[in-house]
């Protein structure tokens, strides 16, 4: 009876708070404001980040602490929703912390590349001090690689930078960090899966992470090979080892001569034909799908878990756009421009 009502709380809870994401007018308006000030302000008393903005002075606030400001929102109101979820939502709280933590060592690495690592304190997310195992104001106090390693020392996080330490004279490999942390969050989320869920929660859920996996795989390949030119040695090395795209399908992506032909390759599989029905660009393609896929998990799926799920990534997807219009608008790029790298504006 208990789990009836939890889960009967979690799918309304849920349902309820994405009600009250932005709407396509939200960004519409957005995009015609004229600096972060004014989308600030625009946030502030008219959307739901209201409350969280409710004492900043919009007048003068950083773009860094608007932007911390928002991802704390929508860290906290996932959190809350999994405490409701008492399934397996402490274990996804699990992935949400480590996710947060993850972001905060690849932004100081950054800094640290950038050969500014105290640069990291004027970003740093106070609120997730109350959350995490990591010291983050140590972070800010690196000098240099060791220095990042023993701020991390009683973490989990140690061995894995450690593989990563760099020979003297030698830069330090950010996008091998990068996919290490990452692939790393992801095996928890497939154990979580595994070990703490069953029958059609399992399969949902499984399948949503399949979805997204290949998504990631499926962007890397295009954006390395067509991009940056990167050789096949490279490409294989950074993919993540998850999702159902087999060897030959890898094979076949590697071997395609343009984005067009890639997509062409994956026609049989299952990802394959939701890439080639959707009429978007390259740029957009794996985040509409994403959003197309969680948008009917988070509405017709009667799974507090995989509900709870679907709402956590859609809302990354908006803090994405959301980041995306105070970027552009902060560097004076052109509203069509800011728009075509937006997802949630453009879909169906």
């Amino acid at each position: 009876m208990l789990s009836s009502y939890s889960s009967n709380v979690v799918l309304a809870k849920a349902r309820a708070m994405y009600g009250r994401r932005l709407t396509k007018q939200n960004y519409t308006d957005m995009l015609a404001c004229r600096s972060v000030n004014e989308i600030a302000s625009y946030l502030k008393t008219r959307t739901a980040y209201s409350n969280i903005l409710s004492g900043i002075n919009d007048a003068e606030i950083h773009r860094g602490r608007l932007e911390t400001l928002l991802r704390q929102k929508i860290f906290e109101d996932s959190a809350a929703l999994c405490r409701y979820e008492i399934s397996v939502g402490e274990r996804f709280s699990q992935y949400l912390q480590q996710r947060a933590e993850t972001e905060q060592i690849m932004h100081s690495v950054m800094h640290l590349m950038a050969g500014s690592p105290e640069e990291y304190l004027f970003t740093m997310p106070a609120y997730l001090n109350r959350h995490t195992r990591i010291d983050l104001p140590a972070l800010g106090r690196i000098k240099n690689y060791e220095d990042l390693l023993n701020a991390l020392s009683h973490t989990h996080y140690y061995k894995i930078l450690q593989r990563f330490r760099p020979i003297q004279g030698q830069p330090i490999d950010y996008y091998g960090i990068e996919n290490a942390l990452y692939q790393d969050l992801y095996a928890l989320c497939y154990r979580i899966i595994k070990e703490h869920t069953h029958g059609e929660t399992r399969q949902q859920l499984t399948q949503l992470f399949h979805v997204y996996m290949d998504l990631e795989n499926y962007d890397s390949i295009i954006r390395l090979k067509f991009n940056y030119h990167a050789g096949p040695d490279f490409i294989r090395s950074s993919l993540f080892p998850f999702g159902t795209l087999k060897e030959r399908h890898i094979a076949a992506l590697l071997e395609a001569e343009t984005p067009e032909e890639a997509r062409k390759a994956l026609a049989s599989t299952s990802i394959g034909k939701r890439i080639l029905k959707a009429d978007t660009s390259e740029e957009l393609l794996s985040m509409q799908i994403e959003y197309g896929e969680c948008r009917k998990k988070i509405r017709f799926s009667t799974h507090p878990s995989v509900v709870m799920l679907s709402y956590i990534f859609l809302m990354q997807i908006e803090l994405h756009d959301i980041t995306n219009i105070i970027e552009g608008v902060r560097y004076q790029v052109p509203s069509d421009d800011i728009s075509n790298l937006l997802t949630i504006i453009h879909f169906p």
